[in-house]
């Protein structure tokens, strides 16, 4: 286990780790040889080591007297414990790595692959002191992002002693690219200005499989590879010895080459440990005995104290930001606002209002920083305060995460928080723009209101009629502009994502008047370019500001305040992210740390089941839609009615609107032009589809009372008709056809359902009868439900004078919008995906997303 401190107070470190050995390695050329001094002869002083500032390395990194390295915590008698001689000094083989940046003020982002590197440090990270490992390419570029931004904020202003950062980098991952490597050069050359420093091992990036950078190679004079440290940052490197012959070594750079048991000392940075007149390679001329590894007990035993050491003095719950036990529930009135507190700062309670003069907030953090917990928190402490007459609470995930699971009913609990209207897990882009019409439709009725009632504003409104105020929380947020496709570069957005910026924009600026609320969370700059911002742009709505770990993008650029935030803890700023003069005291920002609700589960649902016990008479529990879930035709209430027989009009029904209230989406089937339903699609997803819609046909007639004919014109829906028509004979009258006897049945006259699978087959369906048949045939009471699989063969029947809506509703499962602008006549906008198809039923509109009905036992109830 390689154990790195950082030279700064309660230094926190984060990191990325992958696959190899662990921190240093063994030089190759000396594996077996017994421990001992090097056999080369190295050039410079025999004795007299610098002191720290002339250049060595600090206190902590080496110790100068006996030219032994500490390498774990002490075992009491003042050493680290021992391995066996002539042990890799690096590890065991196949351990993980660490890339990790440190902070004083909290922790940052670390990551292994395996577990053993950073086994013992588990205790910190439960503690919330050091973050979980970052375990890819992408995590590796969240680090070197947060380090960038603490690089910047240092440099921008006069640096803060007491605050520094770690970056450990132990080995890299899989994926790493050539400007990830120029990006760590980058740092490793300006971060030492701003308190940022660099411990890095098996340096160049080549000797262990990645790309070096494009302008650097590095070979050592026997043809292999080194690595370097940096000074004040570290490098360790399996040889010595080397020649540059590029720009591999990382700038302001000290070199330890670990061979066996001892290590080779390199000069530091602006001077040498070597005389004048040395020749090169020069550095420390004695062997630095390197220290076994400390057990890995002993590294859990310090690891647990120092967690039980903060967690003395870090004792929250959720009912310290909660009323007291004992007080009346939902006095509290929403007229001016809503308020509830967020967390401690040095032992006070920190309230953050939403109000007209702080209406809307961003919180930002990366994964794993606790954002899912601070939700959960402000949402609780707002529950308590405000009753459903006062505060309603429209819930949106955009992840496949349980941000708000907490707030919902369960199969084993169906108590719900009653101020919750509307929640959606895993939520389509779709429904969100849904979402954001019913605000509108909202919002202008309270506009209306108000002017009605001679320009007044909420508040006086609110002396007039009750009208709740609306809080509307999205997580993930940044997802909205994003479409899904490959390709997608940061801050282009499509069609969708633009109407979808537009409308939050509108929002933001008109509903902060009345009584309507945004709270944007998610990662980074959550989509929206956030940091500095006029009072007039979009961002300028949002001047609370919470940045969690690595969210210090929602603060001003030269607001470092995020900068090594340890989990549980946040930046709270009421200033949309304005800094201030280093050292001074921040009116509108304060540092607070937060509980994890999820520590007491019981007493969690205990509160809910509180809230859901006081909510008013007939209250109703919130409309959840769930992305994952699929709906099952037997549970959908229309299809229930009409096997009840409560239906007026014969429908075919697809499946659950992406909209806030889960409609059901169905095409009625009356006697008028263009009520036939085609399907378009190229999978069996498609054929089930279809199966489905005509069984819920079907069941809005009387036993015996309708038609069917159904015709398999392609030999892989053969199963798929023949099981749907074996069902349909149960209660109706079936025909089963081949191409050869549908002819006849396309000139019959007789009412009926004619169900094609596959209408576009092998050999085809003539056109003219069949184009008669669908422009003719519903006034009458015959109606083709259908399924092609080339948009092309079915726009081939369409009459361009007549357009598509006077012929079928289309029900557009995997083909793409390009095909479909030919039959639909304009541009169209959709992304096919899984579980998701569009309803196309005229020229008016963009089409319908819904989630089609599941087939047989493959659907949730949701």
């Amino acid at each position: 286990m390689r154990h790195v401190s950082a030279a700064a107070p309660s230094p926190v470190a984060s990191g990325v780790s992958a696959p190899g050995m662990a921190g240093v390695t063994s030089d190759p050329s000396v594996e077996g040889r017994a421990g001992g001094p090097p056999c080369d002869t190295r050039s410079g002083p025999a004795a007299g080591v610098p002191t720290a500032g002339q250049g060595v390395p600090a206190p902590g990194k080496t110790t100068g007297g006996s030219g032994r390295v500490p390498t774990g915590p002490s075992d009491g008698g003042g050493r680290a414990p021992a391995e066996p001689a002539g042990a890799p000094a690096g590890g065991p083989t196949g351990s993980g790595a660490l890339v990790s940046p440190a902070g004083s003020g909290g922790a940052g982002p670390v990551a292994e692959r395996t577990s053993g590197t950073f086994a013992g440090f588990a205790p910190l990270a439960d503690a919330g002191l050091l973050p979980p490992p970052a375990t890819d390419s992408a995590g590796l570029r969240a680090v070197l992002s947060e380090a960038e931004q603490w690089v910047a904020s240092g440099t921008a202003r006069q640096r803060r002693h007491d605050r520094t950062m770690l970056l450990v980098i132990a080995a890299l991952p899989a994926g790493v690219e050539p400007n990830d490597l120029a990006r760590i050069e980058a740092l490793a050359r300006c971060g030492h200005q701003a308190g940022l420093h660099l411990v890095v091992a098996g340096w160049p990036p080549s000797a262990a499989g990645h790309p070096p950078p494009a302008d650097a190679t590095d070979t050592t004079r026997d043809g292999t590879s080194q690595a370097h440290a940096t000074e004040p940052n570290t490098v360790s490197s399996p040889v010595r010895d080397t020649v540059r012959t590029g720009t591999p070594a990382l700038p302001y750079a000290t070199e330890i080459a670990i061979r066996n048991a001892y290590a080779l000392l390199g000069d530091p940075p602006g001077t040498s440990f070597a005389g004048p007149g040395a020749e090169p390679p020069t550095g420390l001329n004695a062997p630095v005995l390197v220290e076994e590894d400390p057990p890995v007990e002993l590294v859990e035993a310090v690891c647990r104290r120092l967690a039980r050491r903060v967690a003395a003095g870090a004792q929250l719950t959720l009912a310290t930001l909660l009323p007291p036990a004992d007080a009346p529930r939902w006095e509290a009135s929403s007229a001016t606002g809503l308020a509830t507190v967020v967390g401690d700062a040095d032992g006070r309670a920190v309230t953050l209002g939403l109000t007209e003069l702080t209406p809307h907030w961003l919180i930002s953090g990366r994964p794993g920083s606790g954002r899912a917990d601070f939700l959960t928190n402000v949402l609780f402490g707002l529950a308590a305060r405000y009753g459903p007459d006062e505060m309603l609470l429209h819930l949106v995930d955009l992840a496949d995460s349980e941000s708000f699971t907490e707030f919902l009913q369960t199969r084993r609990d169906r108590s719900w928080v009653p101020q919750v209207a509307t929640a959606a897990l895993a939520a389509d882009r779709e429904y969100v723009q849904a979402l954001f019409g019913h605000l509108e439709t909202e919002l202008r009725r309270r506009e209306e209101a108000g002017h009605r009632a001679g320009g007044q504003r909420f508040v006086e409104l609110r002396q007039h009629r009750p009208l709740p105020r609306i809080v509307c929380v999205i997580d993930n947020v940044s997802l909205l502009f994003r479409d899904g496709r490959p390709g997608h570069r940061p801050g282009q957005r499509d069609r969708l994502g633009a109407d979808l910026a537009g409308r939050l924009e509108t929002l933001a600026r008109a509903g902060r008047a009345y009584g309507i609320h945004l709270v944007l969370a998610g990662e980074g700059d959550l989509g929206l370019g956030a940091g500095a911002a006029s009072r007039d742009s979009v961002l300028g709505q949002f001047p609370v500001r919470v940045a969690l770990p690595g969210g210090g993008a929602v603060l001003e650029p030269t607001n470092d305040a995020a900068a090594g935030l340890a989990v549980g803890s946040a930046v709270v700023n009421t200033a949309g992210g304005l800094g201030g003069p280093r050292g001074a005291t921040r009116g509108h920002e304060r540092m607070v740390r937060f509980p994890d609700p999820l520590d007491d589960p019981a007493a969690l649902a205990a509160l809910r089941r509180d809230l859901w016990a006081a909510r008013p008479a007939g209250s109703s529990p919130p409309v959840v839609f769930a992305g994952y879930a699929r709906p099952v035709l037997g549970n959908d209430p229309c299809y229930r009615a009409a096997v009840a027989g409560r239906a007026r009009t014969p429908a075919a029904l697809l499946g659950r609107a992406v909209d806030v209230s889960r409609t059901t989406v169905s095409v009625p089937l009356v006697p008028a032009a263009g009520r036939n339903l085609v399907v378009l699609g190229t999978g069996p997803e498609s054929a089930s589809l279809l199966s489905s819609a005509v069984r819920s046909v079907a069941a809005h007639h009387r036993s015996g009372s309708a038609r069917f004919v159904v015709a398999a014109l392609t030999r892989s829906a053969e199963d798929a008709a023949a099981a749907l028509a074996a069902e349909l004979a149960t209660g109706h009258t079936v025909e089963t056809v081949d191409l050869s006897g549908l002819l006849p049945i396309l000139d019959d006259d007789r009412p009926g359902y004619l169900v094609l699978f596959g209408a576009d087959g092998p050999g085809g369906v003539p056109d003219g009868p069949l184009r008669a048949l669908l422009r003719d045939g519903p006034p009458g009471g015959r109606h083709v439900l259908g399924w092609w699989r080339s948009a092309s063969a079915f726009g081939a029947l369409l009459d361009p004078e007549d357009g598509v809506g006077k012929v079928a509703s289309v029900l557009v499962t995997d083909v793409p919008a390009s095909q479909l602008t030919p039959i639909v006549g304009r541009s169209v906008q959709w992304s096919p995906r899984p579980g998701r198809a569009l309803l196309w039923e005229g020229p008016d509109g963009p089409g319908r997303v819904l989630v089609p009905f599941a087939a047989d036992g493959d659907g949730e109830s949701a």
